[in-house]
């Protein structure tokens, strides 16, 4: 996920909780896998207790006490929903002031007015690149993903030729451009330089996004041809309300917590000192919880009562926006929960160790290690964190071009093939109403082709830099 905290970091670094040879752990990653998806698949069990159910399977196979098992999913499962849930919980509640007020109708009316069939697709990859630069995946997931259903729906659009397009320009972002938290790792464990990692960054993400997005939404449209959930999409506000927000104040909620999230990366590149009054101030009101709250608040303004709610319906409409994301948000904790149990029973420095003999050119080094260590524990942050701490001796003599290619190829492989193991999986499974072979065939095969086809810009440009 993209959340980097102190408890990831600790995880990441502690003993393991089982003494299992990594022949043993192997076999415990595939059987937990696997326990997964049949529960899911065939027996049809809700993913929240296949997850359960699946962690502890785990567990067990990695010869894990049971008790240190349970304690390493349930701790997963706390940090994923402390840091996710509250910004899912925010972002509903904005989505269902969006929606109740005419907010978000006024958003769909304008873009269907100005983007014809063929432009809606490069629309939205264009809007999602532009919000996801600042923002953390799952903070433009809950404010794009309701503008995109409601697109879909009432533009009578395919909503995979639409998704695919937004989710490739968020997770584009999220992998490649600092100040996403994997890329700032990344530059400060190989010292690389910002600047030219981001622009170069910029030249890797252009093209990727492009091949990723709309050029393969019109195949996954093809393949999983589903519509909108119903559940999920704000509903068009009702005739009671005779009024709503312009356009402008609509845009200007929904983009100010990306004002300030922004403001706040800006300021840490520039001012660059801890201390700094400045700096400190920004990171409180750049932080995503502090900025999505800040934009729920002034959306009870800007959108509540610019459409005529009472204190009664502001509230209202409040409690109604979280009662739908309860699922979602067990079903992301228990994501989070499986990949801290692989991370503790010593998935990722089993990887790590067989890594260290493959005698193949360091970019593509990087990007396997940075691919088999997400493939195992499903965290994009954790695959970079162990990356770029194993390659980083090998980035001694490289020049600060080929330092930033080392960086950028390391966040490719990161985002290698999402599946049952990351919580960014389950939460793209249920905004979408897909089910998991769906999923696999539209979410997992973009962030693979965006893995695959940013490595390859990666080794293209460091043959002419």
């Amino acid at each position: 996920m993209t959340r980097l905290s102190v408890e990831m970091l600790a995880a990441d670094a502690a003993e393991p909780i089982t003494s299992a040879g990594n022949a043993q752990l192997g076999i415990a990653v595939l059987a937990g896998i696997a326990v997964i998806v049949l529960l899911i698949t065939k027996f049809k069990v809700h993913a929240f207790l296949a997850l359960t159910i699946g962690s502890l399977a785990l567990g067990a196979f990695a010869g894990a006490p049971l008790d240190k098992a349970i304690t390493s999913f349930t701790a997963g499962l706390g940090s994923t929903v402390a840091g996710v849930g509250v910004l899912i919980a925010l972002g509903a509640i904005l989505g269902k002031l969006l929606a109740d007020s005419g907010g978000a109708d006024q958003i769909v009316d304008t873009i269907l007015a100005k983007a014809s069939g063929r432009a809606m697709p490069w629309a939205m990859v264009l809007i999602a690149s532009v919000i996801g630069l600042p923002l953390f995946f799952e903070v433009g997931i809950v404010l794009l993903i309701p503008v995109v259903l409601m697109v879909a729906k009432r533009g009578n659009y395919s909503l995979m030729k639409i998704g695919i397009p937004a989710l490739a320009g968020l997770s584009v972002m999220h992998g490649l451009i600092p100040p996403h938290p994997g890329p700032l790792v990344a530059i400060d464990a190989i010292g690389a330089n910002l600047g030219i990692t981001l622009a170069l960054g910029v030249l890797v993400a252009i093209p990727t996004v492009i091949i990723a997005g709309p050029l393969f939404g019109k195949y996954a449209a093809r393949w999983v041809d589903v519509p909108a959930p119903e559940k999920m999409i704000p509903q068009r506000a009702t005739e009671e309300t005779d009024r709503r927000p312009s356009f402008g104040a609509t845009l200007a909620t929904v983009l100010l917590p990306v004002v300030l999230m922004l403001a706040k990366a800006l300021v840490d590149i520039v001012v660059d000192n801890p201390e700094s009054g400045v700096q400190r101030v920004f990171d409180v009101i750049g932080s995503p919880m502090i900025a999505l709250l800040a934009a729920v608040i002034v959306g009870m303004f800007t959108l509540g009562r610019a459409a005529g709610f009472t204190k009664g319906r502001l509230s209202t409409t409040v409690e109604k926006s979280l009662a739908p994301i309860a699922g979602v948000l067990l079903i992301v904790g228990a994501g989070g929960g499986f990949k801290q149990t692989l991370i503790d029973v010593g998935i990722g420095q089993m990887i790590l160790d067989f890594s260290e003999s493959w005698a193949i050119p360091t970019l593509l080094l990087a990007w396997l290690i940075a691919v088999a260590i997400r493939l195992a524990t499903g965290s994009a942050t954790v695959a970079t964190i162990s990356a770029a701490g194993l390659v980083a001796p090998l980035a001694a003599d490289m020049s600060s071009s080929h330092m930033a290619l080392l960086v950028l190829a390391i966040g490719a492989g990161s985002l290698f093939f999402s599946h049952v193991n990351d919580a960014g999986f389950w939460l793209v499974k249920e905004y979408f109403g897909l089910n998991v072979g769906q999923t696999i065939k539209t979410w997992s095969v973009m962030e693979t082709i965006i893995s695959v086809v940013s490595l390859i810009f990666v080794l293209l440009l460091s043959l002419v830099l």
